[in-house]
């Protein structure tokens, strides 16, 4: 399939079958390290063919497309109820003032951190019913879906309208390494090494400064930090080219200007939209210091708003990043390619709160207009189907060490052409060692 274009050799690929285990469907293979490994290699000549999306959506029961008002508005009621209790609790046990006891001090500190973490966590339920709204999948109107996606997602700083139009453009080129759109991986030039693998500056040199495990520590603070308010701002994890089809060649392809790059002409008007509403809610928060002050503001917003960005982060990092899962050149990438490159992994009780974005997130890349409600079904049915040919991702590892991996492994791809896996910067020959030799 394709044109040819150079691929990378997937790491681990041979599978030691004395460590598959029988517990497991047929297709759930480990590696030797012990690792989760993708089934599907489409490096491999005997590689399945791909199904195609209509094949893949008659296994799936009808009743899944079915969207209700009722359904989608009571997970509205739910998780705002939660957000409320969480807000009752933390008003009925924490002062705003720094206490000057060093215990108390200490015992305030835990647990205005207990708030932000779990309001955060609630909140990104909330964040998750917006993101319905936007692929239309939370009621049969539009409209209905944008009023209350637009409400939803601007109380989080999200600029609705522009971040709808370039997710849908995440989803419609899932895994292509020049034209999708978040956690784009680098190229080996990109992170500063050269054809020969020498660490030529940029992000190799600075992981031959720090370490394997600091490096790691610094993916993840650089995610789960940094990397929505950059993303957002064009700063990083962008594709590589502009909505028309030109490259971006160095441009900030932000999500705030009507004019950007990101967007057509005939989006000006709801990004114009969705930035007034960013700026209406900063006006907000700025009155509310103003009236009682920052310490308060950050305790009961910020606070929360961090853990809900890293959340969401979280979630797009790990769902598309594997060291076996291929990314596609413009010659290689399919639809379907791209979206059987999704993994579904287990959040534990965080599925509760997040409606379960992560475990069925393969049924979401298929179908995104399928209800959240429904995908537990859709992803059993999708399961059975696809997983006897190799090409359900599951990955069991808890997410916390998936994530680790992720960071340890997942750093640069050697070009944007043909098929290409990920590569780990702790792979590559240090300075000095290529000195001696």
């Amino acid at each position: 399939m394709g044109g040819g274009g150079e691929a990378s050799t997937r790491p681990g690929n041979a599978v030691d079958p004395s460590t598959k285990s029988t517990a497991t469907a047929k297709f759930n293979y480990v590696t030797k390290d012990g690792h989760w490994q993708s089934a599907y290699n489409p490096l491999d000549p005997n590689a399945p063919e791909l199904p195609s999306k209509g094949q893949i959506k008659a296994v799936i029961p009808k009743e899944c497309f079915q969207r209700s008002y009722l359904h989608s508005m009571w997970f509205v009621a739910r998780d705002t109820a939660l957000a409320a209790a969480c807000a009752y609790i933390a008003h009925s046990t924490l002062s705003t003032d720094l206490p000057s006891e060093p215990m108390e001090a200490l015992t305030w500190f835990f647990g205005w951190n207990a708030y932000a973490f779990w309001m955060g966590c609630i909140l990104t339920g909330h964040w998750v019913l917006a993101h319905e709204c936007g692929h239309g999948a939370f009621s049969p109107s539009q409209t209905f879906n944008d009023f209350w996606g637009f409400i939803m997602h601007q109380a989080l700083l999200v600029p609705y309208f522009a971040w709808q139009y370039t997710h849908a453009k995440h989803h419609r080129r899932t895994n292509n390494t020049v034209d999708g759109e978040s956690h784009v991986p680098n190229t080996r030039e990109e992170m500063g090494l050269s054809d020969k693998l020498e660490r030529e500056g940029g992000y190799a040199a600075i992981h031959e400064a720090i370490g394997d495990g600091p490096f790691a520590m610094l993916q993840v603070f650089a995610h789960l930090v940094l990397g929505w308010p950059l993303y957002l701002m064009g700063l990083a994890s962008t594709g590589r080219l502009a909505q028309d089809g030109s490259e971006l060649g160095g441009a900030i392809a932000d999500h705030f200007r009507p004019s950007s790059k990101m967007f057509p002409a005939k989006m000006r008007f709801k990004i114009a939209v969705s930035t007034l509403g960013v700026v209406a809610a900063w006006a907000g928060l700025a009155y509310l210091v103003k009236e009682h002050g920052v310490l308060p503001v950050c305790l009961w917003y910020l606070g929360p708003l961090l853990w809900n960005q890293a959340w969401l982060v979280l979630y797009t990092w790990l769902q598309h990043n594997d060291p076996s899962v291929p990314h596609y050149g413009p010659d290689e990438w399919t639809w379907v390619r791209g979206v059987l490159s999704t993994i579904d992994r287990p959040y534990g009780i965080f599925d509760f709160f997040h409606h379960k974005i992560g475990s069925t997130h393969v049924a979401h890349h298929l179908f995104h207009e399928m209800p959240f409600y429904k995908a537990d079904v859709a992803t059993a049915a999708l399961k059975e189907y696809l997983e006897p040919m190799g090409l359900y991702n599951y990955d069991p590892t808890p997410w916390y060490m998936a994530m680790w991996r992720v960071a340890r492994t997942c750093h640069y791809m050697d070009s944007t052409e043909g098929i290409q896996y990920y590569k780990s910067l702790e792979d590559v020959p240090l300075s000095k060692d290529l000195k001696k030799d």
